[in-house]
């Protein structure tokens, strides 16, 4: 008589199912760069440092006024003959208030749509403006026989503020980013320039709030919310005080770069720890070998909800590209 085996692994995804959408996970740090030499440049980074950062070429403030139909296509050619691309590449179009926006969309995905993995959309004053340019962005990629591309939207209004659980609930966002510059300009010069910087940024009132309620309507709706830019262009440990206060005191899981050197910070400080993802790889194991049921980690309970974190934290650190105990690496990736 043969003996009785095992019944197969289960893995978290298909042990942890919640309902609603799952929070997307993707590279803790989003570099931006506006000009060819600077996008091949980061294009090359990217594919050397295996994705753990994205790219977003810049189509909005990268472009020279009057030559927005010059720079969308460079944009357009660059990211169409990117061989083998390293990690996810997306492009940040205009504002929906101004003449380029429409063109934008439709140069980058007739000529580049399968490259193109979202696109970052700035200065909406409410859920409208979104709703409007989503329409559009549809539209374009139907025309081009590609699926219409995830969206992030640039949270530096008033008006988005106010509707950032609105913005965040529609199912086409990925991210919700916090624009402090022109955020801190919208306040008619009631903030002061420092407010743009450490530490006016993590302490004034208007801006606790903001970030704050930014974090909360994005998490709400699994959308990842995603940091202002730090001003610190050469200053390493700065960048990464500044990612790690964004992290740890107001929940953002992600932060742009405006300069390559503040990609390895941030991508530092924006990952979870070392000792976070080795407990968390432990306790997924010894809960995949427990059939998921509750189980005494040392001295301590852990069941369903604990492991859905767990679950969160390691694959968080696998989209940050940290090593992962062989174990876990090959129970779950």
């Amino acid at each position: 008589m043969s003996a009785p085996t095992s019944a197969p692994a289960v893995h978290p995804r298909d042990a942890l199912h919640a309902p609603g959408r799952a929070l997307p996970m993707i590279a803790p740090c989003e570099h931006i760069a506006g000009n060819e030499k600077m996008i091949v440049k980061a294009i090359a980074l990217q594919r050397e440092l295996r994705g753990v950062f994205d790219l977003t070429c810049d189509c909005e403030d990268g472009a020279t006024v009057g030559a927005e139909r010059e720079h969308a296509t460079m944009v357009a050619r660059v990211l169409a003959a990117a061989a083998d691309p390293g990690g996810r590449i997306g492009v940040r179009v205009h504002d929906i208030t101004h003449p380029h926006w429409r063109d934008d969309i439709a140069i980058l995905l007739a000529a580049a749509g399968d490259r193109i993995a979202y696109l970052t959309l700035p200065k909406a004053e409410g859920v409208a403006d979104v709703a409007r340019m989503l329409d559009v962005v549809a539209r374009q990629a139907a025309l081009a026989g590609c699926p219409p591309p995830p969206v992030h939207v640039l949270v530096e209004t008033h008006g988005a503020l106010a509707q950032a659980g609105a913005i965040a609930a529609l199912a086409e966002v990925e991210t919700l980013d916090f624009g402090v510059m022109d955020f801190v300009s919208a306040h008619h010069g009631a903030l002061g320039f420092d407010a743009m910087r450490s530490p006016g940024q993590f302490e004034h009132p208007l801006l606790v709030r903001a970030k704050t309620e930014l974090v909360s309507a994005a998490l709400a709706h699994a959308v990842v919310p995603a940091h202002n830019v730090s001003l610190a262009l050469r200053d390493p440990a700065s960048v990464f005080s500044d990612a790690r206060i964004a992290r740890e005191r107001f929940g953002f899981l992600r932060m742009w770069s405006i300069h390559p050197t503040q990609i390895a910070p941030i991508v530092e400080a924006m990952s979870p720890t070392h000792a976070e993802v080795e407990r968390a790889g432990r306790i997924l194991l010894a809960a995949q070998a427990a059939g998921w049921g509750p189980i005494d980690f040392g001295g301590e309970l852990h069941d369903r909800a604990s492991y859905r974190h767990c679950w969160t934290v390691a694959q968080r650190a696998q989209a940050a590209g940290m090593p992962l105990e062989t174990a876990v690496a090959h129970a779950f990736f």
